[in-house]
């Protein structure tokens, strides 16, 4: 499920979801615009990942539950000209993981 608001102007894009906790593999959310940012936050793990469109493709910054921010190098968010795709190595198996994406 994800809502998009995308201003006639140009300057706003916005959409938000969340992926089934059934799914399983890598997933390709389609936005119909390039996200300049990205925030994924897996409510299992209590993890959340973050991705600005100038960083490297496989690159995200990550905090863990204890607060600690790493670089990961795990490709867990990239962005491409009309969306992203979430990597599964980013969630398990029935983790709750909601996203949001600006442009």
């Amino acid at each position: 499920m994800a809502e998009v608001q995308n201003n006639m102007d140009g300057v706003a894009r916005f959409a938000s979801g969340y992926i089934d906790p059934s799914a399983t593999g890598s997933k390709v959310i389609t936005l119909g615009f390039r996200p300049r940012y990205v925030l994924m936050i897996n409510e299992d793990l209590v993890v959340r990942w973050e991705k600005l469109d100038s960083m490297a493709d496989a690159a995200c910054l990550k905090t863990v539950t204890a607060g600690t921010m790493t670089y990961d190098t795990n490709s867990a968010i990239v962005i491409d000209d009309s969306g992203f795709t979430i990597s599964s190595a980013a969630y398990g198996d029935g983790d709750n993981v909601m996203w949001i994406a600006y442009g």
